[in-house]
Protein backbone atom coordinates (compact mmCIF):
# COMPACT_ATOMS: atom_id res chain seq x y z
CA UNK A 1 0.00 0.00 0.00
CA UNK A 2 1.08 3.41 -0.67
CA UNK A 3 0.43 6.04 1.43
CA UNK A 4 0.28 9.44 -0.41
CA UNK A 5 0.79 12.93 2.36
CA UNK A 6 -0.46 15.99 0.19
CA UNK A 7 -0.06 19.61 1.44
CA UNK A 8 -4.13 20.50 3.02
CA UNK A 9 -6.27 22.23 0.59
CA UNK A 10 -6.08 22.42 -3.59
CA UNK A 11 -2.29 20.98 -3.60
CA UNK A 12 -2.65 20.78 -7.48
CA UNK A 13 1.19 20.80 -8.03
CA UNK A 14 1.62 17.93 -5.60
CA UNK A 15 -1.20 16.05 -7.28
CA UNK A 16 0.10 15.98 -10.37
CA UNK A 17 3.79 14.92 -8.97
CA UNK A 18 2.32 11.94 -7.08
CA UNK A 19 0.08 11.06 -10.48
CA UNK A 20 3.35 11.24 -12.41
CA UNK A 21 4.81 8.34 -10.19
CA UNK A 22 2.41 6.70 -9.81
CA UNK A 23 1.66 5.74 -13.35
CA UNK A 24 4.88 5.70 -13.93
CA UNK A 25 5.43 2.23 -11.03
CA UNK A 26 1.60 1.08 -12.85
CA UNK A 27 -0.07 1.38 -9.20
CA UNK A 28 -3.34 0.57 -9.12
CA UNK A 29 -6.28 3.44 -7.15
CA UNK A 30 -6.87 0.74 -4.68
CA UNK A 31 -2.96 0.40 -3.46
CA UNK A 32 -2.80 3.87 -3.18
CA UNK A 33 -3.90 5.78 0.56
CA UNK A 34 -5.22 9.40 -0.23
CA UNK A 35 -4.28 10.79 3.25
CA UNK A 36 -3.66 14.34 2.16
CA UNK A 37 -2.72 15.48 5.04
CA UNK A 38 -6.17 15.54 6.48
CA UNK A 39 -5.86 11.99 8.18
CA UNK A 40 -4.10 9.88 9.70
CA UNK A 41 -3.10 6.33 7.67
CA UNK A 42 -3.21 2.75 8.82
CA UNK A 43 -0.61 1.89 6.38
CA UNK A 44 2.54 2.99 7.51
CA UNK A 45 5.02 5.35 5.55
CA UNK A 46 4.70 6.20 1.97
CA UNK A 47 6.23 4.26 -0.44
CA UNK A 48 9.21 5.82 -2.54
CA UNK A 49 8.17 7.47 -5.65
CA UNK A 50 10.57 8.33 -9.20
CA UNK A 51 10.88 12.19 -8.80
CA UNK A 52 11.75 12.46 -12.26
CA UNK A 53 8.51 10.77 -13.86
CA UNK A 54 7.16 12.20 -17.51
CA UNK A 55 4.17 13.76 -17.45
CA UNK A 56 1.09 11.50 -18.16
CA UNK A 57 -0.70 12.88 -21.25
CA UNK A 58 -4.40 13.02 -20.67
CA UNK A 59 -7.35 14.56 -22.96
CA UNK A 60 -7.74 18.68 -22.05
CA UNK A 61 -11.26 18.36 -20.17
CA UNK A 62 -9.74 15.74 -18.02
CA UNK A 63 -6.86 18.54 -17.28
CA UNK A 64 -10.01 21.37 -16.86
CA UNK A 65 -11.50 18.87 -14.26
CA UNK A 66 -8.48 17.60 -12.07
CA UNK A 67 -7.92 21.70 -11.58
CA UNK A 68 -11.56 22.43 -10.85
CA UNK A 69 -12.13 18.82 -7.82
CA UNK A 70 -8.33 19.20 -6.49
CA UNK A 71 -10.13 22.66 -5.37
CA UNK A 72 -13.45 20.58 -3.22
CA UNK A 73 -13.29 19.60 0.46
CA UNK A 74 -14.12 16.28 -0.22
CA UNK A 75 -11.45 13.63 1.55
CA UNK A 76 -11.93 11.51 -1.41
CA UNK A 77 -11.25 13.58 -3.94
CA UNK A 78 -7.65 12.58 -5.03
CA UNK A 79 -8.84 9.09 -5.09
CA UNK A 80 -11.75 9.15 -7.27
CA UNK A 81 -9.35 11.59 -9.80
CA UNK A 82 -6.92 8.89 -9.42
CA UNK A 83 -9.71 6.20 -10.75
CA UNK A 84 -10.36 8.69 -13.45
CA UNK A 85 -6.87 8.80 -15.00
CA UNK A 86 -6.41 5.11 -14.55
CA UNK A 87 -9.37 4.23 -16.82
CA UNK A 88 -8.67 7.44 -19.13
CA UNK A 89 -5.12 5.51 -19.60
CA UNK A 90 -6.42 2.10 -20.51
CA UNK A 91 -8.27 3.54 -23.33
CA UNK A 92 -11.70 5.49 -21.82
CA UNK A 93 -10.61 8.91 -23.71
CA UNK A 94 -14.07 9.91 -23.98
CA UNK A 95 -15.32 8.59 -20.58
CA UNK A 96 -16.61 12.13 -19.45
CA UNK A 97 -18.89 12.23 -22.12
CA UNK A 98 -20.54 9.34 -20.31
CA UNK A 99 -22.60 11.19 -18.10
CA UNK A 100 -24.37 8.11 -15.78
CA UNK A 101 -21.08 6.53 -15.36
CA UNK A 102 -21.27 6.85 -11.38
CA UNK A 103 -17.44 8.11 -11.32
CA UNK A 104 -18.37 10.63 -13.89
CA UNK A 105 -21.55 11.80 -12.25
CA UNK A 106 -19.72 11.85 -8.93
CA UNK A 107 -16.58 14.03 -10.21
CA UNK A 108 -19.53 16.37 -12.41
CA UNK A 109 -21.40 17.23 -9.09
CA UNK A 110 -17.45 17.88 -7.23
CA UNK A 111 -16.82 20.08 -10.26
CA UNK A 112 -20.25 21.58 -9.94
CA UNK A 113 -20.03 22.79 -6.61
CA UNK A 114 -16.65 24.60 -7.16
CA UNK A 115 -17.67 26.30 -9.88
CA UNK A 116 -20.71 27.46 -7.98
CA UNK A 117 -18.43 28.40 -5.19
CA UNK A 118 -15.87 30.48 -7.43
CA UNK A 119 -18.79 32.42 -9.13
CA UNK A 120 -20.19 32.69 -4.97
CA UNK A 121 -16.66 34.63 -4.60
CA UNK A 122 -16.33 36.35 -7.59
CA UNK A 123 -20.27 37.79 -7.35
CA UNK A 124 -20.54 37.97 -3.35
CA UNK A 125 -17.18 39.28 -1.91
CA UNK A 126 -16.99 43.53 -0.82
CA UNK A 127 -13.53 45.41 -0.32
CA UNK A 128 -13.80 47.90 2.35
CA UNK A 129 -11.48 50.65 2.37
CA UNK A 130 -8.56 50.69 5.11
CA UNK A 131 -5.74 53.01 6.28
CA UNK A 132 -2.30 51.42 6.71
CA UNK A 133 0.02 52.69 9.23
CA UNK A 134 1.63 55.14 6.96
CA UNK A 135 -1.74 56.42 5.71
CA UNK A 136 -1.91 54.82 2.19
CA UNK A 137 -4.98 53.62 1.43
CA UNK A 138 -5.82 49.38 0.73
CA UNK A 139 -8.60 47.63 0.27
CA UNK A 140 -9.54 44.62 2.53
CA UNK A 141 -12.47 41.57 2.08
CA UNK A 142 -13.20 39.36 4.24
CA UNK A 143 -14.34 35.49 2.52
CA UNK A 144 -15.78 32.27 3.48
CA UNK A 145 -15.54 29.74 0.72
CA UNK A 146 -17.19 26.84 0.80
CA UNK A 147 -13.90 24.87 -0.88
CA UNK A 148 -10.46 25.35 -0.96
CA UNK A 149 -10.69 28.38 -4.06
CA UNK A 150 -8.76 31.08 -3.10
CA UNK A 151 -5.72 30.48 -5.05
CA UNK A 152 -7.92 29.81 -7.94
CA UNK A 153 -9.93 33.30 -8.27
CA UNK A 154 -7.01 34.90 -7.23
CA UNK A 155 -6.72 35.86 -11.56
CA UNK A 156 -10.35 37.13 -11.19
CA UNK A 157 -9.47 39.98 -9.06
CA UNK A 158 -5.81 40.82 -10.12
CA UNK A 159 -7.08 41.32 -13.81
CA UNK A 160 -10.52 43.11 -12.03
CA UNK A 161 -8.82 45.37 -9.47
CA UNK A 162 -5.00 45.51 -11.06
CA UNK A 163 -4.77 48.96 -10.22
CA UNK A 164 -5.56 48.88 -6.10
CA UNK A 165 -3.80 47.65 -3.83
CA UNK A 166 -5.61 44.72 -1.61
CA UNK A 167 -5.88 41.66 0.38
CA UNK A 168 -8.45 38.79 0.33
CA UNK A 169 -8.96 37.23 3.67
CA UNK A 170 -10.82 33.58 3.76
CA UNK A 171 -10.36 31.11 6.74
CA UNK A 172 -8.45 28.53 3.91
CA UNK A 173 -5.89 31.19 2.71
CA UNK A 174 -5.51 34.95 1.91
CA UNK A 175 -4.40 36.48 -1.29
CA UNK A 176 -2.28 40.27 -0.94
CA UNK A 177 -1.72 42.72 -4.55
CA UNK A 178 0.42 45.20 -4.32
CA UNK A 179 -0.29 46.20 -8.39
CA UNK A 180 2.95 44.60 -9.14
CA UNK A 181 2.87 41.24 -7.79
CA UNK A 182 0.20 37.91 -5.89
CA UNK A 183 1.27 36.85 -2.79
CA UNK A 184 -0.30 33.38 -1.83
CA UNK A 185 -0.57 33.66 2.35
CA UNK A 186 -2.08 31.32 5.00
CA UNK A 187 -5.25 31.36 6.56
CA UNK A 188 -6.98 34.20 8.57
CA UNK A 189 -9.11 34.94 11.01
CA UNK A 190 -12.42 37.61 10.40
CA UNK A 191 -10.84 41.31 10.77
CA UNK A 192 -12.29 43.79 13.54
CA UNK A 193 -14.02 46.62 12.55
CA UNK A 194 -13.98 45.58 8.38
CA UNK A 195 -17.95 45.78 8.64
CA UNK A 196 -18.10 49.86 9.38
CA UNK A 197 -19.45 51.52 6.82
CA UNK A 198 -16.90 53.18 4.37
CA UNK A 199 -17.81 55.10 0.76
CA UNK A 200 -17.56 51.67 -1.10
CA UNK A 201 -20.43 50.37 1.31
CA UNK A 202 -22.45 53.31 0.47
CA UNK A 203 -21.58 53.11 -3.45
CA UNK A 204 -22.82 49.16 -3.54
CA UNK A 205 -25.94 50.45 -1.77
CA UNK A 206 -26.60 52.91 -3.86
CA UNK A 207 -25.45 51.04 -6.90
CA UNK A 208 -27.95 48.25 -5.75
CA UNK A 209 -31.00 50.22 -4.97
CA UNK A 210 -30.68 51.97 -8.42
CA UNK A 211 -31.02 48.60 -9.98
CA UNK A 212 -33.66 47.18 -8.11
CA UNK A 213 -36.66 46.00 -9.99
CA UNK A 214 -39.79 46.23 -7.76
CA UNK A 215 -42.04 44.79 -10.44
CA UNK A 216 -39.82 41.62 -9.99
CA UNK A 217 -39.22 40.47 -6.49
CA UNK A 218 -39.02 37.02 -5.67
CA UNK A 219 -37.48 36.58 -2.04
CA UNK A 220 -36.96 32.80 -2.63
CA UNK A 221 -35.40 33.19 -5.74
CA UNK A 222 -33.33 35.93 -3.74
CA UNK A 223 -32.35 33.78 -1.32
CA UNK A 224 -31.48 30.68 -3.43
CA UNK A 225 -28.97 33.53 -5.79
CA UNK A 226 -27.92 35.36 -2.75
CA UNK A 227 -27.93 32.88 0.80
CA UNK A 228 -28.29 34.22 4.00
CA UNK A 229 -24.15 33.46 4.50
CA UNK A 230 -23.07 35.54 2.11
CA UNK A 231 -25.31 39.10 3.32
CA UNK A 232 -22.69 39.67 6.52
CA UNK A 233 -20.75 40.63 4.25
CA UNK A 234 -22.51 42.70 1.52
CA UNK A 235 -23.09 46.13 2.28
CA UNK A 236 -26.28 46.31 -0.03
CA UNK A 237 -28.29 43.34 2.08
CA UNK A 238 -29.11 45.97 4.62
CA UNK A 239 -30.95 47.82 1.70
CA UNK A 240 -32.39 44.43 1.05
CA UNK A 241 -35.82 44.03 3.70
CA UNK A 242 -36.53 47.67 2.52
CA UNK A 243 -37.11 47.42 -0.86
CA UNK A 244 -38.99 44.49 -0.52
CA UNK A 245 -41.93 45.86 1.41
CA UNK A 246 -41.97 49.06 -0.54
CA UNK A 247 -42.19 47.15 -4.06
CA UNK A 248 -45.71 47.02 -4.30
CA UNK A 249 -46.13 50.62 -3.95
CA UNK A 250 -43.57 51.49 -6.25
CA UNK A 251 -44.95 48.63 -8.87
CA UNK A 252 -48.22 50.85 -8.29
CA UNK A 253 -46.71 54.24 -8.59
CA UNK A 254 -44.69 53.31 -11.99
CA UNK A 255 -48.38 51.89 -13.30
CA UNK A 256 -50.13 55.03 -12.75
CA UNK A 257 -47.04 56.91 -14.34
CA UNK A 258 -47.48 58.24 -17.75
CA UNK A 259 -44.83 56.29 -19.82
CA UNK A 260 -42.13 58.50 -21.17
CA UNK A 261 -39.61 58.00 -24.15
CA UNK A 262 -36.38 57.54 -22.96
CA UNK A 263 -34.09 60.50 -23.45
CA UNK A 264 -31.20 60.15 -25.23
CA UNK A 265 -28.32 62.44 -26.54
CA UNK A 266 -28.26 62.48 -30.44
CA UNK A 267 -24.09 62.92 -31.45
CA UNK A 268 -25.75 64.45 -35.07
CA UNK A 269 -27.29 67.67 -33.59
CA UNK A 270 -24.41 68.04 -31.50
CA UNK A 271 -21.98 67.82 -34.73
CA UNK A 272 -24.35 69.93 -36.99
CA UNK A 273 -24.38 72.64 -34.03
CA UNK A 274 -20.50 72.56 -34.13
CA UNK A 275 -20.14 72.91 -37.99
CA UNK A 276 -22.31 75.86 -37.59
CA UNK A 277 -19.32 77.67 -35.69
CA UNK A 278 -17.35 77.05 -38.21
CA UNK A 279 -13.97 78.88 -36.68
CA UNK A 280 -11.47 80.31 -39.91
CA UNK A 281 -8.10 79.63 -37.40
CA UNK A 282 -6.95 76.75 -35.13
CA UNK A 283 -6.83 79.33 -32.65
CA UNK A 284 -10.58 80.22 -33.06
CA UNK A 285 -11.03 76.46 -32.86
CA UNK A 286 -8.81 75.90 -29.44
CA UNK A 287 -11.06 78.68 -27.92
CA UNK A 288 -14.50 76.41 -29.00
CA UNK A 289 -12.99 73.23 -28.03
CA UNK A 290 -11.78 74.78 -24.49
CA UNK A 291 -15.19 76.86 -23.37
CA UNK A 292 -17.37 73.77 -24.10
CA UNK A 293 -18.33 71.13 -21.75
CA UNK A 294 -17.10 67.81 -21.59
CA UNK A 295 -19.55 65.39 -23.07
CA UNK A 296 -19.32 63.10 -20.17
CA UNK A 297 -19.12 65.32 -16.84
CA UNK A 298 -16.01 65.15 -14.53
CA UNK A 299 -13.17 66.10 -16.83
CA UNK A 300 -10.95 69.01 -15.17
CA UNK A 301 -10.49 70.99 -18.73
CA UNK A 302 -10.20 69.90 -22.35
CA UNK A 303 -6.85 68.93 -24.02
CA UNK A 304 -5.99 70.97 -26.92
CA UNK A 305 -3.52 69.69 -29.30
CA UNK A 306 0.34 70.80 -29.30
CA UNK A 307 2.61 71.27 -32.04
CA UNK A 308 3.10 73.63 -34.60
CA UNK A 309 0.95 74.12 -38.03
CA UNK A 310 1.92 72.48 -40.91
CA UNK A 311 3.74 69.81 -39.02
CA UNK A 312 4.70 67.15 -41.12
CA UNK A 313 3.12 64.42 -39.32
CA UNK A 314 0.38 64.22 -36.94
CA UNK A 315 -0.36 62.07 -34.20
CA UNK A 316 -3.83 61.61 -32.87
CA UNK A 317 -4.48 59.06 -29.86
CA UNK A 318 -7.43 58.15 -27.89
CA UNK A 319 -8.00 60.50 -25.26
CA UNK A 320 -6.48 62.85 -22.19
CA UNK A 321 -5.33 60.53 -19.27
CA UNK A 322 -5.44 61.56 -15.60
CA UNK A 323 -1.71 63.52 -15.85
CA UNK A 324 -2.77 64.97 -18.96
CA UNK A 325 -6.36 66.17 -17.82
CA UNK A 326 -4.45 67.89 -14.84
CA UNK A 327 -2.11 69.66 -16.41
CA UNK A 328 -3.78 70.33 -19.90
CA UNK A 329 -1.09 68.97 -22.03
CA UNK A 330 -1.27 65.69 -24.68
CA UNK A 331 1.10 62.82 -23.75
CA UNK A 332 2.52 63.96 -19.98
CA UNK A 333 1.77 60.96 -18.47
CA UNK A 334 3.75 57.33 -18.76
CA UNK A 335 2.10 56.37 -21.74
CA UNK A 336 3.29 59.86 -23.31
CA UNK A 337 6.89 59.67 -22.14
CA UNK A 338 7.02 56.28 -23.90
CA UNK A 339 5.81 58.29 -26.90
CA UNK A 340 8.52 60.19 -26.83
CA UNK A 341 11.31 57.62 -26.01
CA UNK A 342 9.97 56.00 -29.13
CA UNK A 343 9.81 59.06 -31.20
CA UNK A 344 13.22 60.00 -30.54
CA UNK A 345 14.63 56.14 -31.27
CA UNK A 346 12.46 56.50 -34.83
CA UNK A 347 13.97 59.69 -35.45
CA UNK A 348 11.04 61.66 -35.00
CA UNK A 349 11.42 65.24 -33.01
CA UNK A 350 8.19 65.37 -30.83
CA UNK A 351 8.70 69.16 -30.71
CA UNK A 352 8.58 69.29 -34.45
CA UNK A 353 5.46 66.59 -34.53
CA UNK A 354 1.45 67.78 -33.90
CA UNK A 355 0.46 65.47 -30.75
CA UNK A 356 -3.61 65.59 -30.18
CA UNK A 357 -6.14 63.46 -29.13
CA UNK A 358 -9.48 62.20 -31.16
CA UNK A 359 -11.17 63.01 -27.52
CA UNK A 360 -10.43 65.79 -25.75
CA UNK A 361 -11.85 65.45 -22.60
CA UNK A 362 -11.21 62.65 -19.69
CA UNK A 363 -13.66 60.04 -19.15
CA UNK A 364 -12.90 58.39 -15.86
CA UNK A 365 -14.55 56.16 -13.06
CA UNK A 366 -13.88 57.03 -9.38
CA UNK A 367 -12.29 54.40 -7.27
CA UNK A 368 -11.40 56.31 -4.06
CA UNK A 369 -8.98 59.06 -5.15
CA UNK A 370 -8.28 57.24 -8.10
CA UNK A 371 -9.36 58.01 -11.28
CA UNK A 372 -9.31 55.17 -14.18
CA UNK A 373 -9.64 55.45 -17.55
CA UNK A 374 -12.68 54.41 -19.01
CA UNK A 375 -12.90 54.00 -23.25
CA UNK A 376 -14.89 56.14 -24.85
CA UNK A 377 -17.55 54.78 -26.79
CA UNK A 378 -18.50 55.00 -30.43
CA UNK A 379 -20.90 57.55 -30.03
CA UNK A 380 -18.70 60.04 -28.21
CA UNK A 381 -15.88 59.81 -30.42
CA UNK A 382 -18.51 61.08 -33.31
CA UNK A 383 -19.05 63.48 -31.42
CA UNK A 384 -15.59 64.93 -31.03
CA UNK A 385 -14.59 64.18 -34.99
CA UNK A 386 -16.08 67.01 -36.24
CA UNK A 387 -13.61 68.76 -33.65
CA UNK A 388 -10.72 66.67 -34.98
CA UNK A 389 -10.85 66.84 -38.83
CA UNK A 390 -11.14 70.64 -38.53
CA UNK A 391 -8.08 70.65 -36.19
CA UNK A 392 -6.13 68.71 -38.87
CA UNK A 393 -7.38 70.63 -41.64
CA UNK A 394 -5.53 73.40 -40.19
CA UNK A 395 -2.43 71.93 -39.30
CA UNK A 396 -2.50 70.48 -42.60
CA UNK A 397 0.13 67.36 -42.16
CA UNK A 398 1.79 65.19 -44.80
CA UNK A 399 0.92 61.89 -42.68
CA UNK A 400 -1.63 61.26 -39.57
CA UNK A 401 -0.15 58.22 -37.13
CA UNK A 402 -3.16 56.92 -35.06
CA UNK A 403 -2.43 55.27 -32.15
CA UNK A 404 -4.71 52.72 -31.14
CA UNK A 405 -8.18 51.53 -32.07
CA UNK A 406 -10.21 54.46 -30.94
CA UNK A 407 -8.12 57.03 -32.79
CA UNK A 408 -8.24 54.92 -35.88
CA UNK A 409 -11.91 54.72 -35.89
CA UNK A 410 -12.14 58.98 -35.48
CA UNK A 411 -10.40 58.80 -38.77
CA UNK A 412 -11.99 56.05 -41.04
CA UNK A 413 -15.41 55.92 -39.45
CA UNK A 414 -15.13 52.20 -38.81
CA UNK A 415 -13.85 49.50 -36.25
CA UNK A 416 -10.11 48.83 -37.11
CA UNK A 417 -8.15 45.87 -35.95
CA UNK A 418 -5.07 47.86 -35.00
CA UNK A 419 -2.97 44.14 -34.64
CA UNK A 420 -3.99 42.78 -37.86
CA UNK A 421 -4.37 46.27 -40.21
CA UNK A 422 -1.19 48.66 -38.79
CA UNK A 423 0.59 49.88 -41.14
CA UNK A 424 -0.33 52.38 -44.37
CA UNK A 425 -4.10 53.56 -44.25
CA UNK A 426 -5.77 56.29 -46.13
CA UNK A 427 -8.07 58.22 -43.62
CA UNK A 428 -10.90 60.88 -44.40
CA UNK A 429 -14.31 61.28 -43.06
CA UNK A 430 -17.11 63.51 -44.77
CA UNK A 431 -15.32 65.51 -47.00
CA UNK A 432 -13.92 67.05 -43.59
CA UNK A 433 -10.20 66.10 -45.04
CA UNK A 434 -8.49 63.40 -46.44
CA UNK A 435 -4.71 62.47 -45.17
CA UNK A 436 -2.42 59.56 -45.49
CA UNK A 437 -2.56 57.95 -42.62
CA UNK A 438 -0.49 55.07 -40.72
CA UNK A 439 -2.23 52.87 -37.84
CA UNK A 440 -0.22 51.40 -35.04
CA UNK A 441 -0.71 50.55 -31.10
CA UNK A 442 -0.78 52.97 -28.57
CA UNK A 443 2.07 53.09 -25.81
CA UNK A 444 -0.56 52.43 -23.50
CA UNK A 445 -0.81 49.04 -24.68
CA UNK A 446 2.84 48.47 -24.06
CA UNK A 447 2.34 49.58 -20.91
CA UNK A 448 0.13 46.99 -19.69
CA UNK A 449 1.79 44.12 -21.10
CA UNK A 450 4.11 42.06 -18.60
CA UNK A 451 7.41 42.50 -18.44
CA UNK A 452 9.38 40.02 -20.26
CA UNK A 453 10.97 39.47 -24.11
CA UNK A 454 7.06 39.97 -25.47
CA UNK A 455 7.06 43.36 -24.28
CA UNK A 456 10.19 44.18 -25.46
CA UNK A 457 9.58 43.07 -28.90
CA UNK A 458 6.29 44.88 -28.85
CA UNK A 459 7.91 48.15 -28.04
CA UNK A 460 10.68 46.95 -30.73
CA UNK A 461 7.59 46.76 -32.97
CA UNK A 462 6.23 50.02 -32.26
CA UNK A 463 9.56 52.20 -33.01
CA UNK A 464 9.90 50.26 -36.33
CA UNK A 465 6.06 51.56 -36.82
CA UNK A 466 7.26 55.11 -35.91
CA UNK A 467 10.44 54.79 -38.41
CA UNK A 468 8.27 53.66 -41.25
CA UNK A 469 5.94 56.75 -40.73
CA UNK A 470 8.94 58.94 -40.49
CA UNK A 471 10.60 57.48 -44.10
CA UNK A 472 6.97 57.75 -45.58
CA UNK A 473 7.04 61.55 -45.40
CA UNK A 474 10.79 61.63 -45.79
CA UNK A 475 9.40 60.01 -49.20
CA UNK A 476 6.75 62.41 -50.18
CA UNK A 477 9.29 65.18 -50.39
Amino acid sequence: MHRVELKGGADLDGFRRTLRGLVALGVEPDEVDWSGGEAPSLFGDAAPLPADAPPVPLPRPVGALIESVVCHRDPERYALLHRLVRRVLRGERDMLDHHADPLVHRLALLDKAVRRDLHKMHAFLRFREVRDPNGAERYVAWFEPDHFIVEATAPFFVERFESLVWTILTPVGSLHWDRRSLTIGPAALRPEGLDRDDRFAEGWQRYYESTFNPARVNPTAMRAEMPRKYWANLPEAAAIPAMIRSAPARVQAMIEAEAAAPRRRNPDKAVAAMARQEPATLAELNRIIRAADPLVPGATQAVLGEGPEGAVIAIVGEQPGDQEDLEGRPFVGPAGQLLSRALEEAGIERRAAYLTNAVKHFKFVARGKRRLHQSPTAGEVKHYRWWLMKELSFVRPRLVVTLGATAALALTGRSVSVLRERGPMGFGQRGLGDWNGFVTVHPSYLLRLPAGEAAEQAYRDFVIDLRRAREMVEGVG
